[in-house]
């Protein structure tokens, strides 16, 4: 067996596949960017946002909700079917609450011919709603050229291909307005960055991976954070902060808190305090 030979068996399990990597410092990055974004939706062409009062939102409890997709600014990567799926996960987050008596999924038609704030508030008075949740989304993906190179290791020798890095950023966002005065109740977002080596001639796949597995963790953050918000807003109006609310008249039902459930919440805080004075009574002694 030659030397030549030796060495090649030796080296080829190691260096099957993706063996080595030289990197430069110098980038070249190509950027793609999507985005729907609330402040254009809100406030197109620079418009200046209107004065919102320092008083509480006067909300009616159950609330009807709203949920629609910000329109976006240009080439939307997310097909009607992805966005259909994102909603419904939105609206998840919403069903079964005790405040909550429906929710509406809003046509993106509807969304697109009527902008800005004033659009906002004939949508949700068309659909009859008590606030509206509004997604958003934005993500960047750069895809750069590097002073680097793969070396593949094949039957017939080595391979050198050129490498590339691919590196997506996504952020989902939710933000629940008061549309008779525009207030911001709350909001709810979420982030993923994700950065990823390939050859050139896998870029353009390995890109589009990236950015279908960002909105997919993106929107799992944001629901995450999303329900979180919702206890918090749901806690913060029981102690009378951030919205006055009153009952719609015949509420019941699941989708309504009810004397029932109110008499039971008034049974245990006065349980509670029974409880605690005797626990520092006990602690006294």
């Amino acid at each position: 067996m030659s030397k030549r030979i030796l060495i090649a068996a030796l080296l080829l399990p190691i260096l099957s596949g993706c063996s080595s990597l030289w990197t430069g410092g110098n980038y070249e990055k190509t950027r793609h960017g999507t985005s729907s974004s609330l402040v254009n939706y809100l406030y197109p062409n620079g418009a200046v946002p209107p004065e919102v009062g320092q008083g509480l939102p006067q909300l009616t409890l159950p609330l009807r909700v709203g949920i629609a997709f910000v329109p976006s600014n240009n080439r939307d990567d997310i097909s009607a079917t992805d966005k259909q799926a994102l909603l419904e996960q939105v609206a998840s987050a919403f069903r079964d609450r005790p405040y909550v008596q429906s929710i509406e999924a809003i046509p993106d038609i509807y969304m697109r011919s009527a902008r800005g704030v004033q659009g906002m508030q004939q949508v949700a008075a068309m659909y009859d709603v008590d606030v509206m949740a509004l997604v958003s989304y934005d993500q960047i993906s750069f895809s750069a050229e590097r002073d680097s190179a793969i070396l593949y290791w094949t039957v017939v020798g080595a391979l050198v291909v050129k490498g590339n890095s691919n590196e997506v950023q996504t952020m989902v966002d939710t933000a629940v307005f008061y549309p008779k005065t525009s207030k911001l109740l709350f909001r709810a977002p979420g982030t993923d960055h994700d950065q990823e080596n390939a050859t050139f001639m896998d870029k353009g796949r390995e890109l589009r991976e990236l950015r279908g597995r960002g909105f997919v963790d993106a929107t799992n953050d944001m629901i995450v954070n999303l329900d979180a918000a919702l206890d918090g807003f749901r806690e913060a109006i029981e102690n009378g902060e951030r919205a006055n609310v009153e009952w719609r008249e015949g509420a019941s039902g699941g989708g309504s808190l009810g004397l029932p459930l109110l008499a039971l919440l008034l049974l245990a805080a006065i349980t509670r305090d029974i409880f605690d004075r005797n626990y520092r009574r006990r602690q006294c002694v």
